[in-house]
């Protein structure tokens, strides 16, 4: 999961990001308008945490640009001003859900995870792909009702493609969605092919009847039977 912190206020922002880190997101962050647009543009997100109290009004002029770009991100407006006009105003324009300052990390990670939920799953509590059923919450992975163990990252890939389905995806698209957007340092795609493979073989062993097949010349593709 790839979460996008807009927030200008530098220790707010700081502790977010340490936070969700450790509850295994892939998290990036954003200090104003421009920068956050820019991130928009580039990369696909599954959840923004918008701070509308920005400079010039600039938060909510993001909302309604995400709003015009069709953006599939969720969106939680974290907000000091907590007055009924500025929540309805805020879920008018495409917020899925507005959280108050102050406010405590363990129910920002709640109002994510309830989101992520209903925005990506239709409120399901799991995602499926044939005979593999994957738990968001809990992390893990079963196919054919037999639990399978798979290291973060090959977890991570698997989690990709299943809330992408029918998607080919390229190389650099998945290593910047499951690794960040520090993968451009990066000299090689070498560590993606290594975790794809054990990824594929693990899905094999364990009788999976769902394959993430290489598209030539592109990246991958899951495939149902």
């Amino acid at each position: 999961m790839k979460i996008l912190i807009v927030e200008d206020e530098p220790s707010l922002r700081e502790i977010m990001v340490r936070t969700l880190t450790r509850e295994q997101y892939v998290v990036e962050q954003a200090a104003d308008y421009a920068a956050a647009l820019d991130k928009i543009a580039a990369y696909d997100y599954d959840c923004i945490l918008l701070d509308i109290m920005l400079p010039g009004g600039s938060g909510l002029r993001l909302l309604e640009e995400l709003k015009r770009r069709r953006s599939p991100a969720a969106v939680i407006i974290i907000s000091a001003r907590d007055s009924l006009d500025d929540k309805i105003e805020g879920l008018e324009l495409g917020a899925d859900d507005y959280l108050s300052k102050p406010f405590h990390l363990a129910e920002l990670s709640a109002r994510i995870r309830s989101v992520l939920r209903r925005h990506q799953r239709g409120g399901y509590e799991s995602l499926d792909a044939g005979n593999v059923r994957l738990w968001p919450d809990s992390r893990r992975v079963e196919v054919a009702g037999r639990e399978v163990e798979l290291l973060r990252k090959e977890y991570d890939i698997l989690h990709y493609f299943m809330s992408r389905p029918n998607h080919t995806v390229d190389k650099t698209a998945l290593a910047e969605g499951v690794w960040g957007d520090h993968i451009d340092q990066a000299d090689n795609f070498d560590f993606v092919y290594a975790q794809m493979k054990n990824l594929r073989r693990k899905l094999h062993d364990a009788g999976a009847d769902i394959e993430i097949r290489a598209v030539y010349g592109f990246g991958y593709k899951l495939v149902q039977p």
